[in-house]
């Protein structure tokens, strides 16, 4: 069996689509990129998300609470089926601004829907932050 691996420039075209839909606060737009028995899975989910129902509830949520943020691909690697997305994303957090670098892989169905998502990053400075926020608001 040939396996199909998407082009750097073909992953940078849908990352380009993609990743904006991220920002603000339309998780529709966002879980249209998705197919219908996609798995997603970040380290606020880390047994993962399966079916799109499920993904936009779980969007629903994510995106009300980080409207602001915006990310941007890195690089694309390609990947059987896919690429291997190496993102920036700059996410506000009350009045500071965070930079983090991370990776996810994306792998895409027949009809170029995201079937399969699984975001990695450090998120010990995203956590540091909000909790240096949360003391400054209680003080």
């Amino acid at each position: 069996m040939a396996m199909k691996y998407l082009p750097a420039a073909e992953a940078r075209q849908f990352a380009e689509k993609w990743l904006p839909a991220w920002t603000g606060n339309d998780p529709e737009r966002l879980a249209a990129f998705y197919a219908e028995d996609a798995y997603y899975l970040d380290p606020g989910v880390p047994g993962g998300v399966r079916g799109k129902q499920n993904l936009l509830a779980y969007f629903r949520k994510l995106l009300a609470a980080n409207p602001g943020w915006v990310w941007t691909q890195i690089e694309g690697i390609p990947l059987e089926d896919g690429f291997l997305n190496k993102w920036l994303a700059r996410i506000p957090v009350g009045s500071a601004t965070l930079e983090i670098i991370g990776v996810c892989f994306v792998q895409l169905d027949a009809e170029g829907k995201i079937r399969r998502n699984e975001v990695y990053f450090d998120r010990s400075n995203l956590l540091a932050e909000i909790a240096r926020q949360k003391a400054r608001a209680v003080s």
